[in-house]
């Protein structure tokens, strides 16, 4: 039912791409990709998130941060936000997208993910946890 998975956030180099990295592990027979609102193009997964990711034995290479577009909202049978507003983004620009875009903390009552980006260690790896457990959340519904 949910074989097509986007996860979307501003820049696609700290939250989406490590969200998409954990799902892919988790929930290997789906295809999960990251995009962004307002995406670092072309650019790989911030420092401070590949080395977090890279802690737990996940392979951080070959990511090109990419620009959500209509095609990628209609291909996906999920799409996944790390925040209230871009949900609000993603649904004004793309109104299809309504019934299928939700909050990657949906099934912790809809916790956000900060946005780490140029912002402490600390807070990298508060986001980073509150990544993997809402990843892990989702698995179990998808599995």
């Amino acid at each position: 039912m949910f074989n097509n998975i986007l996860i979307v956030c501003v820049g696609n180099i700290c939250r989406s791409p490590a969200a998409e990295r954990l799902l892919q592990q988790q929930l290997a027979n789906k295809s999960v990709t990251s995009a962004g609102l307002g995406a670092v193009i072309d650019h790989g997964i911030e420092e401070s998130m590949a080395q977090l990711l890279t802690q737990d034995g996940i392979d951080t290479k070959g990511h090109q941060a990419r620009q959500i577009t209509e095609q990628m909202v209609a291909e996906a049978d999920l799409i996944l936000a790390m925040e209230q507003r871009h949900i609000n983004a993603i649904r004004t620009k793309y109104p299809t997208a309504s019934g299928k875009t939700m909050l990657l903390g949906k099934w912790n009552g809809d916790e956000e993910v900060p946005d780490p980006y140029k912002r402490s260690q600390e807070i990298f790896e508060l986001a980073y946890g509150l990544i993997n457990k809402h990843c892990q959340q989702w698995a179990e519904k998808l599995t």
